[in-house]
């Protein structure tokens, strides 16, 4: 499913069998707590994608953006920016010669939340440059935030935990992709107040750490592999949703 893996003529035969879609993951590489890497949004962004491109059954994955729009994040040591102009050129790059290859649509969406504002603002003009070709851009974060929060629901009751940002959520896709990733022993509580469209605009105004300073924003413990498995499976199915909706 990864594009980076075939060969050119593996790509040729695949779209000559009908695939015409190619799915671009965008991820970033930015603090998650002390108990989650920094690739936690890419890493989440690249397997949403592969099964993404499996729901669909008529797609190809291109490589993951794993640095994306994250100023409210440069408070914690390691994390990595790029503006949001940037990140605009990155998605017109990645898009501008796909229908040379024969592709005729390609899905955008991103693993993490602090994207979409940028992917809200820049999309229709995305989308005209990059006509012909058709453009699938998926920008509702809140959207997954609440469907992460039904899943801990539903398979523990902990939707009170999920906050948005390396929580019980986050933490339980990482136990289901790379455990081995995951410092458990580092879990603490960060802010479990209402995350609602006007905390997280607070919080890219004036950055994360001034609302919670472990970088947290709800609550690790309880994480499960079952409710990462679960969480993956709802976040896919929303997607996969919205892009059938809009024609793919």
């Amino acid at each position: 499913m990864r594009i980076e893996n075939l060969t050119t003529e593996e790509v040729r035969e695949a779209i000559s069998g009908g695939i015409r879609t190619a799915i671009l993951p965008l991820g970033a590489t930015e603090q998650h707590g002390s108990h989650l890497p920094l690739s936690m949004d890419a890493d989440h962004a690249d397997a949403l994608a592969v099964r993404i491109a499996h729901e669909l059954g008529n797609a190809l994955v291109l490589p993951t953006i794993r640095v994306g729009y994250s100023p409210h994040h440069l408070g914690f040591p390691g994390t990595l920016t790029i503006r949001a102009s940037t990140l605009e050129a990155l998605c017109e790059d990645y898009g501008a010669h796909l229908t040379d290859s024969g592709f005729e649509r390609l899905i955008v969406f991103s693993g993490h939340i602090g994207n979409y504002p940028v992917m809200r603002e820049f999309s229709g003009r995305l989308a005209a440059k990059l006509a012909p070709l058709s453009l699938v851009v998926f920008d509702d974060g809140e959207a997954i935030i609440d469907a992460w929060r039904r899943t801990a629901d539903e398979i523990a009751s902990l939707g009170a935990s999920v906050g948005g940002h390396a929580d019980v959520a986050e933490t339980s896709v990482m136990l289901a992709l790379h455990p081995e990733k995951v410092r458990a022993k580092r879990y603490a509580r960060g802010f479990t107040g209402t995350v609602d469209t006007e905390f997280l605009e607070r919080t890219f105004r004036d950055g994360i750490e001034s609302m919670s300073p472990s970088g947290i924003l709800g609550d690790p413990h309880g994480a499960s592999n079952a409710i990462g498995v679960a969480c993956l499976h709802a976040v896919t199915s929303l997607i996969v949703q919205y892009a059938r909706h809009h024609g793919a």
